[in-house]
């Protein structure tokens, strides 16, 4: 069997299905069984201005300004109603799942004791991603959050295909050498992924034998390019894994494909966008690529037990300035007023790096020549029928990673990674609060915030009470990104979770969700401390 791959699923997942073609065997498969993900794999267009554009107030994060600030005003939310709790939680745990790393002899000798994730849908399908595996050769962790726009299809490929480029940048040239001979004699290979997949984390499975072509190539290029002994180094590894897979949507939707499904699936992803955020942790070294707004953020206790925030990346977006900058001199000085426009790239995209979105890197002439040649299914997509206005000197956009380093230390307790979803409604501080709380069992009693609103004695005392009747509950949750996500949907002015606004934010109809919140993707890691307090201090980066 070709064993490029192994698979670990949750509870109550379905097994691995044997795979019976030989270049099929480098991709794992799932059945789909969310249904948020089936328009996903239709040959429906999902991308393109009217398509993505809210079907209501709430803006998009690609064709609309931007909120860094959101209040949850149900008092406007008429088409929503009361869910029970048991409801509540059954929505709010649909997605979640964790991994725990095994241990030997009674101990857990990892860096990372286990990580937790879950998803919360607004879009319909939901257009983020995400995925959790182990590299085998380095035996480092990889977790990723893929937000996508326009449609799912880039945000979905990312999610099947980035960990293997990364797996395979960092792989010695013998390795690789041995990788392409096994394949050339048609021998079983090692597996170089270890996949965590929740059993709704879709794998396309048409797709297989074109990814794993486009892979083979790179690193049969690899292996042209190292000399024998090389190993690379972690940093570099990322920068061009991300880039190389950028490059190769970007060449297969160029070059097509005779099966008509996959002409239309590689347009797809190439004309729809998504960002990345991925976490690489070996040992004590933590390394974040970073290639839009999604955000990671280190949780860190000091020795009262409170926990800090600190950030691991930097947002792409235009309210970085540094980056706002990078963009304006790529260009003449003549566009210097429109390349961002509105806080946005030529007044349109919000991420100001993201992979896809051909759109904002193509040529006019190659844009027109690749969809005159593509499918009738992409002529009805309104996306790919406009130009960028003051489009003149592309390409404006990329995917390469802005790669942050962080020597993990003692008192680094876990990393919170999310799809821009979460930072829209809790600031970095109040997130690690939450999820350290949450996983040291302690509830720090700060002071009540009422926000500014005028209140009697008598609410005062209702909320103290409130609260307090709380704490008994407050970690019901068996999943911290579960947890999390209650919070990012049901606080209140408050600052305390409120069921009947969750309720009432949970029942919103789809054409409403948009209007109120983002796509939320979380992946949660919990550090072992003693790990890194038994290695030699160094200096910290």
């Amino acid at each position: 069997m070709f064993a490029f791959n192994r698979v670990v699923r949750g509870p109550g997942s379905p097994s691995a299905m044997p795979v019976t073609s030989q270049l099929l065997r480098g991709f794992p498969r799932a059945k789909v069984l969310a249904s948020s993900l089936l328009p996903c794999q239709q040959h429906q267009a999902q991308s393109g201005p009217a398509a993505h554009r809210p079907r209501s107030g709430r803006p998009s994060r690609m064709w609309q300004g931007h909120q860094h600030s959101r209040s949850y005003r149900t008092t406007t939310v008429l088409g929503s109603y009361i869910l029970t709790p048991p409801q509540v939680n059954s929505i709010l745990k649909a997605n979640e799942y964790s991994f725990k790393v095994p241990e030997f002899d009674g101990k857990n000798v990892s860096s990372v004791m286990g990580f937790e994730s879950n998803q919360l849908p607004a879009n319909a399908p939901i257009e983020d991603r995400r995925s959790a595996a182990t590299c085998l050769q380095t035996r480092g962790m990889l977790l990723g959050v893929f937000d996508g726009h326009a449609g799912c299809a880039c945000a979905q490929a990312l999610s099947e295909r980035l960990f293997y480029y990364i797996a395979v940048s960092m792989l010695p040239h013998n390795t690789l050498c041995e990788l392409e001979a096994a394949v050339e004699a048609g021998r079983p290979l090692s597996p170089i992924l270890q996949w965590h997949k929740h059993p709704n984390d879709y794998f396309s499975k048409e797709a297989q034998t074109l990814y794993f072509n486009s892979l083979r190539t790179y690193w049969q290029e690899l292996i042209d390019l190292t000399s024998p002994g090389d190993i690379p180094e972690t940093r570099e590894a990322l920068l061009n894994a991300f880039k190389r897979l950028d490059s190769d949507i970007s060449l297969e939707a160029q070059v097509g494909d005779p099966n008509a499904y996959l002409h239309y699936w590689v347009l797809r992803v190439a004309f729809s966008g998504a960002t990345a955020c991925v976490a690489h942790i070996n040992g004590s070294d933590l390394f974040i690529a970073n290639s839009g707004d999604a955000r990671a953020v280190l949780g860190v206790q000091a020795e009262d037990g409170s926990f800090s925030a600190h950030t691991l990346s930097n947002d792409h977006s235009a309210q970085n300035e540094e980056e706002v900058a990078r963009i304006r001199a790529e260009h003449p000085p003549s566009e210097r007023k429109t390349v961002i426009r509105q806080d946005r790239l030529l007044g349109l995209l919000m991420p100001l790096r993201a992979f896809g979105d051909v759109k904002f890197k193509w040529s006019i002439e190659l844009q027109k020549g690749v969809l005159e040649s593509g499918p009738d299914q992409l002529h009805e997509n309104e996306h790919t029928k406009f130009i960028p206005p003051n489009y003149h000197t592309p390409p404006y956009l990329t995917a390469e990673p802005e790669i942050t380093y962080h020597k993990l230390r003692p008192q680094d307790r876990f990393m919170v990674i999310g799809s821009d979803g979460l930072w829209e409604t809790l600031h970095r501080q109040e997130v690690v609060r939450i999820v350290g709380e949450y996983l040291t069992g302690v509830h720090l009693r700060q002071p009540l915030k009422v926000g500014g609103y005028k209140v009697t004695l008598g609410q005062m005392q209702g909320l103290l009470e409130e609260r307090k009747a709380r704490i008994s509950s407050a970690f019901e949750d068996q999943n911290s990104a579960t947890h999390l996500i209650r919070h990012a949907v049901g606080n209140n002015e408050f600052g305390t979770v409120d069921h009947e606004r969750l309720s009432k934010m949970l029942s919103l109809p789809e054409e409403l969700a948009r209007m109120y919140r983002d796509d939320i993707t979380i992946i949660i890691s919990q550090f072992n401390p003693h790990v890194f307090g038994a290695q030699r201090p160094e200096a910290q980066c």
